[in-house]
């Protein structure tokens, strides 16, 4: 008896100005003004993507103690952006990066809250911790938490939050225009938390919301992250976009969710994907290749090999061949505030190999920042994306992607017209929103629903 088909889940990335988009491109736009995120937002929404995705810059990174000014970018704040989609779009989810290590329960529960209501229950909050002192700065914490201590902030801290969202059970709100009574219970909303990171009691002033908490999101990949994700959240991100490497991401994380008492349909698994589409995989293949050509410029070039050489390599021919020098290996970094340093761990390591790849191939600096980065993940026409995308979901790769596209706000568009109805032709994707709220969009359970499930078990 076969496998049923999985139904595909697709959202979508705006990105920042980084070395992933092609800002400088005639068709690129602004990444601050309002006009780009109501583009993008409609797009996805009329493509029916279950929601859109913001990541989070605390602070503008450095290389050499100098603003890095190949990618800098002014964001507008990540709720105000969200609010402010939520008016222009119905059905779309709405996701934000907000960081716990920097923020306080009660301020992000009532922000998240608020956005649940306002757009009708389609608020999902990305929860991240920040692994960067530099950019601690920015905050009075200083970014001095280490790694181990920020999970834990960051578990106490969703705990916490839950506690302010459930702090309101739904029925207190009585509006009794006769008698004059507004809630049921005055004590709706009353709360205490005692741990060791919050000591907070009060009463929280936000309602329950359409979905009750919002959908709760996490994007690390350590040890630490994989365990707060199946314990606690609703859905992960990966960065594994190849076949074997979503495969095993997918098994392990689905394996841990059993001991926390959940089943394996309450965790989605999202890679992350970039793509390039062309009227056939030839032409498709010609536009990759020019669009990293692009993405990566001489100085970007000689910028990424900083980040492993940790050294000024500006003296160094982009077109010409790797330093002979060994990489500066230290505590302070020459750049800063970049998640791609952590990568590169065994820097003497990774140049060695570099060494060999470049010899083997005869590629320039620029050729092998080309080679060794982040590729596009589906490139081809839009049929063989759409297949290609639909046989990794259903070989247990991922639930479904975040596509990120090279150019924004356009870049969305060609998918959402080309790939799109051909992944609902073969019915693996919704042809209409069948649910108002983000967690219909990706098959979840309402938090009372669940709790009741576990509480008759």
């Amino acid at each position: 008896m076969s496998k049923p088909l999985k139904q595909i889940h697709l959202a979508a990335h705006f990105p920042g100005v980084n070395n992933t988009t092609v800002w400088s491109d005639p068709e690129a736009g602004s990444h601050i003004e309002f006009s780009s995120f109501a583009h993008f937002a409609r797009t996805a929404e009329r493509a029916k993507f279950d929601f859109l995705f913001l990541a989070e810059g605390l602070r503008l990174r450095e290389q050499g103690g100098q603003i890095y000014d190949l990618d800098v970018v002014g964001r507008p704040d990540t709720f105000t952006v969200l609010a402010a989609l939520a008016a222009v779009t119905e059905h779309l989810g709405l996701t934000g990066t907000i960081n716990s290590t920097f923020n306080e329960p009660y301020e992000v529960a009532r922000q998240f809250a608020s956005l649940d209501h306002l757009s009708g229950g389609r608020a999902a909050w990305n929860v991240v911790t920040s692994w960067d002192a530099f950019t601690g700065e920015n905050f009075r914490r200083g970014g001095f938490l280490p790694q181990q201590e920020r999970y834990s902030r960051a578990k106490e801290f969703l705990a916490t939050a839950h506690e302010l969202f459930d702090s309101w059970h739904g029925d207190e709100i009585l509006a009794d225009r006769a008698t004059g009574a507004f809630l049921r219970d005055a004590k709706a909303g009353a709360f205490e938390h005692r741990g060791q990171h919050f000591d907070i009691h009060g009463q929280f002033n936000v309602p329950r919301s359409p979905q009750g908490r919002p959908v709760i999101f996490q994007a690390g990949d350590s040890e630490e992250g994989r365990e707060f994700a199946a314990a606690g959240a609703d859905a992960i991100f990966s960065r594994y976009s190849t076949l074997d490497a979503g495969r095993a991401f997918y098994t392990d994380v689905k394996s841990r969710l059993a001991k926390y008492g959940r089943r394996a349909d309450q965790l989605l698994i999202l890679p992350a994907a970039t793509f390039v589409l062309g009227d056939t995989d030839a032409d498709a293949e010609d536009l990759a290749k020019e669009v990293r050509r692009s993405q990566v410029s001489g100085a970007t070039a000689i910028k990424h090999l900083e980040f492993v050489w940790n050294r000024d390599l500006s003296s160094y021919d982009p077109d010409g061949p790797l330093p002979d020098i060994d990489p500066e290996v230290g505590d302070h970094h020459i750049s800063q505030g970049r998640a791609q340093v952590r990568m590169y761990r065994d820097p003497l390591a990774t140049a060695r190999e570099w060494r060999e790849l470049a010899a083997a191939n005869r590629w320039s600096i620029r050729d092998l920042v080309i080679e060794t980065g982040n590729r596009q993940a589906f490139i081809g026409s839009p049929a063989t994306v759409a297949k290609t995308i639909n046989d990794f979901v259903q070989a247990d790769a991922g639930d479904g992607f975040i596509l990120v596209p090279h150019i924004t706000p356009g870049g969305l568009d060609p998918f959402a017209d080309k790939v799109v109805p051909l992944l609902q032709e073969q019915g693996v994707f919704r042809t209409e929103y069948e649910g108002p709220t983000l967690r219909h969009h990706l098959g979840l359970a309402h938090p009372d629903e669940v709790r009741d499930e576990r509480a008759a078990s």
